[in-house]
């Protein structure tokens, strides 16, 4: 039971895409509870995730995922003062359970109920306790869908200022890894794998579109399965360690490159990082050597706060107008941002 007095909890749920993920916050960022039933396993058979597969096993999972937040966070229902859910982007089917779950757990009381963005919630990850991020901060959010550089003002907004024009960040890690034979997910799978091999063994392009902060990952990409083709089979097996290092190498540059100019471009003294990239090893080790070179405070939020989570779907909800009952009834999921 939450304390006598305490201002009421955000009750948070996020099925974008294959995980099941249900959250208590306070409106301070303290996080009382987390909860991510993955469908990994599920998943990994066909190499990536099955949207249909994924719509019907939310439907199976999502009420318990939220009982057990709840019964985590030591806060009832009747004690949640918001509801808060990803209406998008993500994959329709998914978020439709979670918005419709949504709505109904917040009608039922007559409680407001927050939309947010996905990508909101990457960006404002790290404001959540115990790091509380404050505003004005440079925010990389490197995901399996998305791959942009942002500047955050306020926490309600942010403005992009240059993004993927091609493949994600994590879209190329887990095309990278289909190549090489390694299990899905395929960033972490790169990660443990190129910890064994040599990053200069290969030399991998970092592809710049124009003059601006943009990101290219798709050269990258086909410069990975020209030389796999090249090597053969079995010398890309014997050699797997040495082309994820390498590969691995380029994405991480190419990330921190573009970050490192928007930083100086803006002049903003603190960074983010966010998005499931974010948990990777390589990526949170160089970006705290680029906050020193730069002389930038470095945030990276917890791993639980990387991949997809309803936490950070509370932590943005925090900062956005929530929809007084009923007028939250007939809103719609969104596939892509706009």
């Amino acid at each position: 039971m939450s304390e006598p007095g305490a201002a009421p909890s955000i009750l948070a749920i996020e099925t974008s895409c294959d995980d099941t993920c249900a959250a208590v916050v306070t409106r301070e960022g303290e996080v009382r509870s987390n909860v991510v039933a993955s469908q990994g396993l599920l998943h990994e058979r066909y190499g990536g995730v099955v949207p249909e597969i994924a719509a019907r096993r939310h439907l199976e999972s999502l009420s318990p995922v939220v009982d057990d937040a709840l019964e985590r966070s030591g806060v009832t229902l009747e004690e949640v003062g918001t509801v808060a859910v990803t209406a998008g982007p993500g994959l329709i089917g998914a978020l439709l359970v979670g918005l419709s779950s949504a709505k109904a757990l917040a009608a039922a009381r007559e409680l407001p109920l927050v939309a947010v963005d996905h990508l909101h919630g990457h960006v404002t990850a790290a404001t959540l306790a115990p790091q509380h991020l404050e505003a004005p901060y440079m925010c990389l959010v490197a995901s399996g869908g998305h791959t942009f550089v942002a500047r955050v003002d306020e926490p309600a907004r942010y403005r992009v200022l240059g993004r993927s024009l091609d493949d994600s960040a994590g879209e190329a890690f887990d095309k990278g890894a289909r190549m090489l034979g390694l299990s899905y997910p395929g960033g972490p799978a790169i990660d443990r794998i190129a910890g064994e091999g040599d990053p200069d063994a290969f030399a991998f392009p970092r592809s710049r579109p124009g003059t601006g902060l943009d990101f290219s990952f798709s050269g990258l990409k086909t410069a990975l399965l020209y030389r796999t083709r090249d090597l053969g089979e079995a010398e890309t097996q014997r050699r797997a360690a040495d082309l994820a290092a390498s590969y691995q190498r380029a994405i991480i540059d190419a990330l921190l490159a573009r970050t490192g100019e928007a930083l100086e471009r803006e002049g903003v003294a603190r960074l983010s990082i966010g998005g499931g990239v974010a948990a990777n090893s390589e990526l949170r080790r160089r970006a705290a050597e680029l906050g020193e070179e730069m002389d930038v405070g470095v945030s990276v939020p917890d791993l639980s706060l990387c991949t997809d989570n309803a936490a950070m779907i509370a932590g943005a909800a925090r900062f956005l107008e929530p929809i007084e009952y009923p007028g939250y009834l007939d809103l719609d999921a969104f596939a892509r941002s706009a």
